[in-house]
């Protein structure tokens, strides 16, 4: 796992895979709430370096040393569903293939929803590198690779606040990473997904809406009633959100300034009541 300020998450992921996997091995970016000492009374194996970008960050997590024959890359917010700890079990002492793919599993505002994509997540030791990318990075294995079809859960934030400050800074990183690949003129190690994304989703017309009614009818998010159909809208807000940024970047510039919120400390110099 990598994290940074993972407190509200990382004690279920921890006791989800306590007495299944081997070793837990956690890089951590300087985390400010308890992560790190949830982390270590579990027994994870932790190191803090800094973050510059998830594929490097998970690249340099890669190189660390482990005896386990197989990784898994798990984020404090996925949970190993009973079935899939179950599956993965039977499958890997007989194992050709040189990685597993799941069913990664949506649950949004404590409902599990009707959404679900498989993510590739499971692979012999030290055949994987993932793209070297800010955001967005996906594994390339070395050798065959077959889906296991069992859940891996995503509980996606414990509050809409929480949800709204991560989407912010990931359409942040995302915006940015679209323009530097624009004007180096690179798409190369991404999915046929973000390639389109990235070249076509700016001059399709009624964008937006259109994606809304993707994601609630391609996806299927409507059979969640009223959170799917709140899902949905905040995800196409997501996609708007991005292209403004990538639009505010282009026009002026990366403008990374520092960003403080919430109080601080009391100034020793100034009267306080």
């Amino acid at each position: 796992m990598i994290t940074l300020n993972e407190a509200h998450s990382l004690e279920g992921a921890l006791e989800n895979v306590t007495g299944w996997a081997e070793q837990v091995i956690i890089v951590d970016s300087y985390s400010r709430d308890a992560t790190v000492d949830i982390a270590l009374r579990y027994g994870a194996k932790v190191v803090q370096r800094k973050f510059t970008g998830f594929g490097d960050q998970w690249n340099f997590a890669l190189s660390l040393s482990t005896t386990s024959a197989w990784t898994m890359k798990m984020d404090p917010d996925e949970r190993v569903s009973p079935r899939l700890k179950q599956l993965i079990a039977e499958r890997l002492p007989a194992a050709k293939e040189a990685g597993f793919s799941f069913n990664w599993r949506l649950w949004f505002m404590g409902k599990q929803m009707p959404v679900s994509s498989p993510v590739l997540r499971l692979w012999r030791t030290g055949q994987c590198r993932f793209t070297n990318a800010s955001v967005n990075e996906h594994p390339i294995i070395e050798g065959s690779t077959e889906h296991i079809d069992g859940d891996l859960e995503h509980h996606d934030s414990p509050s809409l606040e929480h949800w709204l400050h991560k989407q912010n800074a990931y359409t942040s990183a995302e915006a940015r990473a679209a323009v530097a690949a624009s004007s180096a003129g690179g798409l190369k190690d991404m999915t046929p997904r973000q390639r389109f994304m990235r070249t076509w989703f700016g001059r399709i017309p009624l964008r937006y809406q259109l994606y809304f009614m993707y994601c609630l009818l391609g996806r299927g998010a409507w059979r969640a009633g009223r959170v799917g159909w709140m899902w949905s809208h905040l995800r196409s807000e997501v996609m708007r959100l991005w292209q403004y940024k990538v639009l505010e970047f282009q026009s002026l510039g990366n403008q990374d300034l520092p960003l403080t919120f919430g109080p601080g400390s009391p100034d020793p110099r100034v009267p306080q009541y």
